[in-house]
């Protein structure tokens, strides 16, 4: 008999796992300076222009630090969805565990549940590259937000 599979998602960081989503408050420091959540560092990372940087940091919320970043877009460095952005929300994500141990706690706590970013409610399927809609038995995206998550779990 073939086990279930056991599926995590997440949608508002107010909710069960929100801490998975780049928009938990959980600040994070980087190269001597603290941002007030890995989504703000991600979106600054794909800049070298330090007033671009300043700006992101600047910002209160998570989603205003992005919405500091759409558009101004075109003097990213980085491009979205490549090689080089999987390595900075790797490198995100490794700083929101190792500066918060709790997470790892929780993290671990998720057994080998497939994690997944619940993008269904964004409109025209958005982000089906970080995350994925779960169907009645498979997840339809790429889900790389969690594919990373599930990584650094293993290694835990």
């Amino acid at each position: 008999m073939e086990k279930m599979k056991k599926y995590i998602g997440f949608t508002k960081v107010a909710l069960p796992y929100g801490w998975l989503g780049n928009m938990s408050a959980f600040p994070i420091e980087y190269c001597g300076q603290t941002w007030k959540t890995s989504e703000a560092l991600f979106q600054a990372l794909r800049f070298n222009d330090l007033e671009i940087k300043a700006k992101i940091q600047a910002q209160q919320s998570p989603m205003a630090a992005k919405m500091v970043a759409k558009p101004v877009a075109y003097k990213q460095v980085v491009q979205p969805k490549s090689e080089q952005d999987l390595k900075n929300m790797e490198l995100c994500l490794n700083l929101k565990l190792d500066q918060h141990p709790e997470l790892k706690k929780l993290l671990n706590e998720t057994g080998d549940a497939i994690l997944f970013e619940d993008v269904r409610a964004r409109p025209h399927g958005n982000n089906l590259f970080w995350g994925a809609i779960l169907t009645t038995d498979e997840l339809i995206g790429e889900n790389k937000l969690c594919e990373i998550w599930m990584r650094l779990r293993a290694n835990l």
